[in-house]
C-alpha cells in the first residue's frame, strides 16, 4: 500500500498552478487520478494527499490528536500571534476554544445584529447609482466594522478611524502574496525576512491593541459590556485564570483574520451567483421582503457549498489510517478538500449549479459540507458568520436593486488562504436604496 498517485510534474510548478489557478488544478487531478491524489509543493519535504470522500474527511476530523501543518502555522502566526486559538493543539486548544465559544452563540450573537445592520445601511448609503464598484470591497468594509464594535468594542470614533485604517492595511498585506511568500520562505531557512512596511503596520495595530486591553483591565463594569474583548478578559479557564494581555492581543487579531475576509468574501461570492440567477434572486427577495428566512438559509448554505472560501484545512495525521487500498501513515499531512468534497456528483447531483432548493428540506451531511472545517477543529464564528451573511443579504435585497456590471464569469484569485473573487464582484447600483425599514 502506498500514498495515492498525483501529478508529477515539478514541484515548482505545482505550486504555481495551485497559487494561480487552483479549481483547473484540482479537477485535472481528480479527473486523472481519482477523488484522494498526491501533491507536491516546493518547500514541503513531503507529498500532502488531497481527499474529499466524506467517509475519510470525518476520520481525519474526528481524531483531536491530528495536528496542524507546519505551514499554516508559519504563514499565520506572525500575524495572529504564538497564542492564537486556531493555531494552537491539544488541550491549550481546547481549553480557549471553551472559554470563547459562548460569545458565538444564542443571546449574546443575537445581541450584535443592531450593530450588523447600521454597519450595512450606513454602507449603502455610500454606494454610487450607475457607477460600477466592486461589492468585494464594500462587504470588507462592513465585516470590518462589524469586527471593530461587536469583537473589539470600539465607539469611539477617532479610535474607530485609527483602528479601520490600520487593520485595513494589515489585512492588505496579509493577503498579499509577496508577504506570504516571504514567510514561509524565512521560515523555513530560520530567518525573519517580513517586509519593513507590515511589520511597522503590525507594531502600530499592537499598540492601538495594548491600550484598547489596558482600558478594558481597568473597566470595573466588564459584566455590563456586550463585545466579545470584554467577554474574553473576565472570562476564567477550568483554573480560575484569565487570558494574559498578549494573548488577549492573538485573540483579537485571530477573529478579525478569521471572521473578517472569509465573511466579506462569502459575501460577495454570494452576490454574484444571485446575480446570475434570476429565478434564485426573484425568489430569495419576495422571501426576505416578506421576513422568511428558511430560502435564505438555504441560500448561504449552497454559496458556501460551491463557492467555499477556504480551499482545504489540513491535519497531520497521529496514526495511521487505510482506505481503498492506500495506508497512510502518523506524520501524513493529509488536506480535506472543500470544493472537491462540495462538487461530488455522489453527495450533490448537479454539483456545478447553484441551486439553493436542494437544502429546503435536506440539511448537509456533516462530513460532506465542510465549509468551515470539522471536528474539534470546526471554525468557532460559524454561527456568527451565517448570521451576519442572513442580516447583510436582507438589508442589501430589501433596500437595493442591483445587476452584474461584467457578465464574464468571476475567476478565483488568492487572498492569503481564502479563495476569493478575482475582480471583486463589480455590481451596478440601479436607482437610490428604498428607505431602511423599521
Amino acid at each position: 500500500m502506498t500514498l495515492p498517485p498525483g501529478p508529477t510534474t515539478p514541484p515548482i510548478i505545482q505550486t504555481m498552478r495551485w497559487i494561480f489557478r487552483p479549481i483547473p488544478f484540482m479537477q485535472q487531478a481528480r479527473r486523472k487520478y481519482g477523488e484522494a491524489f498526491s501533491v507536491n509543493f516546493a518547500g514541503f519535504s513531503s507529498p500532502m494527499v488531497m481527499v474529499s470522500s466524506p467517509e475519510l474527511v470525518k476520520t481525519v476530523y474526528s481524531n483531536p490528536a491530528n495536528s496542524l501543518p507546519a505551514a499554516r502555522i508559519a504563514l499565520l502566526e506572525p500575524t495572529l500571534g504564538r497564542k492564537s486559538v486556531i493555531l494552537l493543539d491539544g488541550k491549550e486548544h481546547l481549553a480557549r476554544r471553551k472559554l470563547m465559544l459562548p460569545a458565538f452563540h444564542g443571546e449574546r450573537m443575537r445581541s450584535y445584529q443592531e450593530v450588523m445592520e447600521e454597519s450595512i445601511d450606513h454602507e449603502i448609503e455610500t454606494w454610487p447609482v450607475g457607477v460600477p464598484f466592486p461589492i468585494h470591497t464594500r462587504m470588507q468594509a462592513v465585516t470590518l466594522e462589524v469586527i471593530l464594535r461587536a469583537v473589539f468594542g470600539v465607539t469611539d470614533g477617532a479610535r474607530l478611524d485609527r483602528l479601520r485604517e490600520l487593520l485595513g492595511r494589515t489585512l492588505e498585506d496579509t493577503a498579499s502574496l509577496s508577504v506570504q511568500l516571504l514567510t514561509i520562505a524565512g521560515r523555513r531557512f530560520g530567518r525573519d525576512v517580513a517586509l519593513p512596511r507590515y511589520k511597522e503596520t503590525l507594531r502600530q495595530v499592537d499598540e492601538e491593541l495594548a491600550g484598547l486591553i489596558a482600558e478594558r483591565r481597568r473597566d470595573t463594569n466588564l459584566e455590563d459590556r456586550e463585545d466579545i474583548l470584554s467577554m474574553m478578559a473576565s472570562a476564567e479557564f477550568a483554573d480560575g485564570e484569565r487570558m494574559g494581555d498578549d494573548e488577549l492581543r492573538d485573540q483579537l487579531m485571530t477573529l478579525l483574520v478569521a471572521g473578517h475576509e472569509t465573511t466579506a468574501t462569502a459575501l460577495a461570492w454570494t452576490f454574484d451567483l444571485l446575480l446570475r440567477s434570476p429565478a434564485t434572486l426573484s425568489r430569495l427577495k419576495a422571501e426576505v421582503e416578506e421576513g422568511g428566512d428558511e430560502y435564505l438559509r438555504a441560500t448561504i448554505t449552497e454559496s458556501l457549498r460551491l463557492r467555499p472560501v477556504i480551499p482545504i484545512a489540513g491535519r497531520i495525521l497521529a496514526e495511521p489510517i487505510e482506505f481503498d487500498g492506500i495506508r497512510l501513515e502518523a506524520g501524513d499531512n493529509v488536506a480535506p478538500s472543500m470544493w472537491m468534497a462540495h462538487t461530488r456528483e455522489d453527495s450533490f447531483p448537479e454539483p456545478l449549479t447553484f441551486k439553493p432548493e436542494r437544502f429546503l428540506d435536506n440539511p448537509p451531511e456533516t462530513y460532506s459540507w465542510i465549509p468551515f472545517g470539522g471536528g474539534v477543529r470546526r471554525c468557532l464564528g460559524a454561527t456568527f458568520a451565517e448570521f451576519e451573511m442572513r442580516v447583510v443579504l436582507t438589508e442589501v435585497l430589501t433596500r437595493c436593486e442591483l445587476s452584474l456590471a461584467d457578465p464574464a464569469p468571476q475567476r478565483v484569485g488568492r487572498r492569503n488562504i481564502t479563495f476569493s473573487p478575482k475582480e471583486g464582484t463589480p455590481v451596478v447600483m440601479l436607482s437610490r436604496p428604498a428607505e431602511r425599514r423599521s
